[in-house]
């Protein structure tokens, strides 16, 4: 595996979607082994590490790490694959991350 994991497959387009900001973004996450139920709502928050996301019903948001995700997004208008790799990163490099499709040098 190359050292930006498995970024090396987004297109040009998926890297500028993913290298913007994330908070508003409607997300589904299916039911996983990590998740005991699918998770349908709005990113609120962000941290290295975690995805606060609001799902209707619920007073406080979900937090969901990052590590491991699977599901969908709608960044850019369009739904893309949600994908771990390309959002464990501090929200702040993302963007120099992404768009120079540099190693990961943040832990």
């Amino acid at each position: 595996m190359s050292q930006t994991g498995n970024l090396s497959g987004l297109s040009p387009s998926d890297r500028i979607a993913y290298a913007g900001e994330v908070i508003g973004a409607p997300v589904r996450i299916p039911a996983s082994p990590a998740l005991r139920r699918a998770i349908d709502g709005v990113v609120v928050d962000e941290t290295l590490s975690l995805l606060y996301v609001r799902v209707p019903g619920r007073a406080q948001p979900l937090a969901v790490p990052k590590s491991a995700l699977a599901g969908t997004i709608l960044l850019g208008g369009r739904e893309l694959p949600l994908r771990a790799e390309a959002l464990r990163v501090r929200p702040e490099d993302r963007t120099k991350r992404l768009l120079t499709g540099g190693p990961r040098r943040f832990r």
